[in-house]
């Protein structure tokens, strides 16, 4: 059976489009009635190519009780997402070929959405097991390691990039773990520590920091760098500047762009998060997103239990898969993002940069994978309401005028909000 949507519009072409698919492919595109076994009607709504959200954390296996592929791919349908590319911070962690092949086997069995994975770092001969697996890419977590082992483990990255089918591409969150374990112990001498303490004890130097670092080890070793959660101004001028002459890639998250450290004083350990909102002279913010930019939502979902456990013990991390595109539709509403930057930041560049092949683009041959959205939409973002298992979220109760309204995945309707 094959599909036309009809009646639906473009960011980049003016007047009404067809768009037919066939087998979960594109086949079609025109701006003239095409027949079809059925149709969808998308009246005059614009339709943006999937939306790739590189940067989730679902939790699966180990930690389900804060999420699980299920929940997690139904929150990432909800907001309009096609893909995700998950983390490999679960238990165990996924650096083993064990471990990789079991959460393939997982995200199989439970994704209503297309999954990626990000592989974590292990000895050499493991790595070279897991590059069979084909995971997108290799993270580092360089708040966790010491300047001598993320020497090691860049050096392994380049020795498999040489050996082996790997292409390359090294995922950092870059904090550099000694100014963090010295601010964190300043820290908690005083008498009484307050929610916002913790942006101090992960100052932007530290990121900036660990963000030459990274950048240098990625140079010396000849691989291509992806920054996750880019929060710092300086580290993005620093990323920028090493573009010029290497691959370097980065996101921002939304929480990174709409908020500024003096949140923790509304929201508390709720809006903790690794790195944490910075000080509004250090921030980056909406005036820094362009044609070139990738947005990530680094979803991290916890129980409330996880979040409210005090400054230092609560966990790190917040929902964002069914907030994003809202709170950026609004923004484009208000006029500080201009419409046609967004299939590029929350889709196209992500493709390059992964190489998703087929995805990221309304064109011919492509998946078909899609999202409908309706500028006009306007609402207050319930909690309540989300697929998420997470029961938190700083956006919760803010207003937003746009929202996905159908998620279309390989041809297949798996979210549908089109009245």
């Amino acid at each position: 059976m094959n599909l036309v949507i009809k009646n639906c519009k473009l960011v980049d072409d003016a007047g009404e489009h067809f768009i037919k698919i066939e087998n979960g492919k594109i086949i079609e595109i025109s701006k003239n009635p095409i027949k079809a076994d059925k149709y969808i009607d998308a009246k005059n709504n614009y339709i943006l190519p999937g939306l790739i959200d590189p940067h989730v954390h679902f939790r699966d296996p180990g930690l389900t009780q804060k999420e699980d592929f299920k929940t997690g791919s139904l929150s990432a349908a909800a907001g309009g997402f096609t893909t995700v590319i998950d983390m490999p911070n679960t238990i165990p962690k996924t650096n083993t070929y064990k471990a990789l092949k079991e959460k393939i086997e997982i995200g199989n069995e439970k994704s209503v959405v297309n999954f990626e994975l990000q592989a974590g770092h292990n000895e050499l001969k493991e790595m070279e097991k897991m590059v069979e697996l084909n995971p997108v890419s290799f993270k580092v977590f360089m708040d966790l390691e010491t300047d001598e082992s993320l020497e090691e483990i860049f050096s392994n990255l380049g020795h498999l990039k040489d050996t082996t089918e790997y292409n390359g591409l090294v995922c950092v969150h870059c904090e550099k773990q000694s100014i963090v374990q010295e601010e964190t112990n300043k820290l908690k001498q005083k008498q009484e520590n307050k929610a916002i303490d913790y942006s101090y004890a992960r100052p932007a130097k530290s990121e900036d920091e660990s963000v030459a670092q990274a950048i240098k080890l990625a140079g010396e070793n000849n691989l291509r760098l992806h920054i996750c959660h880019l929060s710092s101004a300086k580290s993005l001028s620093l990323a920028k500047d090493a573009s010029k002459t290497m691959h370097v890639s980065w996101e921002f998250t939304p929480h990174h762009l709409l908020l500024d450290n003096s949140a923790y004083n509304t929201y508390g350990t709720f809006i903790k998060t690794n790195p944490p909102l910075r000080e509004k002279r250090d921030s980056i913010s909406l005036n820094d997103l362009n044609s070139t930019s990738i947005i990530g939502t680094d979803h991290a979902p916890h129980t409330l239990e996880d979040k409210t456990k005090g400054v230092w013990s609560s966990s790190p991390g917040i929902p964002n898969l069914e907030t994003v595109v809202p709170l950026l539709l609004t923004e484009v509403n208000k006029g500080n993002i201009d419409l046609k930057i967004i299939p590029k930041i929350l889709s196209e560049n992500a493709a390059k940069v992964f190489n998703l092949k087929n995805k990221g683009k309304i064109a011919v041959g492509y998946d078909a994978d899609l999202t409908l959205i309706d500028l006009k939409q306007e609402g207050k973002f319930d909690i309540d309401e989300f697929k998420t298992k997470a029961e938190y979220s700083p956006f919760d109760g803010w207003k937003y005028i746009g929202m996905p309204i159908m998620t279309i995945v390989n041809g297949k309707v798996v979210m549908d909000k089109l009245n």
